[in-house]
């Protein structure tokens, strides 16, 4: 399970280097995606593949299908830590986020959330009430 909050930089290669808590889930690998919401999401390639089932059973005749598709999979990239558990971000990926060299990384149960440190400060006023919000209509 991914948990926590941790604050990071990228460096001069635009490598980010994992929280080492957070590593061993990426051992056999790591699918970086465009997420919702303005950051990348991080995917361990098991529960990659478990989301591209899901994203795959979608109707490819619907719309909403295809623009969902398209997100995800047409700007994913996958990849390998290196020794230092170092992970790659490309630069496609980097402007989608507007990830300048400080950034937070985020465990969210089965994958990792990457944010603009700046972007991810200014959350937390908005997610509080979003978050009573869904809590609300989920529970009812």
């Amino acid at each position: 399970m991914l948990l926590g909050e941790h604050e990071h930089s990228l460096d001069e290669k635009n490598r980010l280097t994992l929280p080492a808590k957070l590593r061993a889930a990426f051992e056999d690998g790591v699918v970086l995606t465009r997420g919702l919401d303005g950051c990348l999401y991080a995917y361990p390639r098991s529960e990659w593949e478990r989301q591209a089932g899901r994203l795959s059973s979608l109707d490819p005749l619907a719309e909403s299908s295809r623009v969902m598709q398209r997100h995800f999979f047409a700007g994913a990239s996958q990849g390998e830590l290196d020794r230092q558990g170092r992970l790659v971000v490309p630069a496609g990926l980097l402007d989608y986020a507007g990830l300048q060299r400080e950034v937070v990384v985020a465990g969210v149960f089965d994958h990792i959330e990457i944010w603009d440190r700046t972007r991810w400060r200014s959350q937390p006023h908005q997610e509080e009430g979003r978050a009573e919000d869904a809590a609300e209509r989920l529970a009812n």
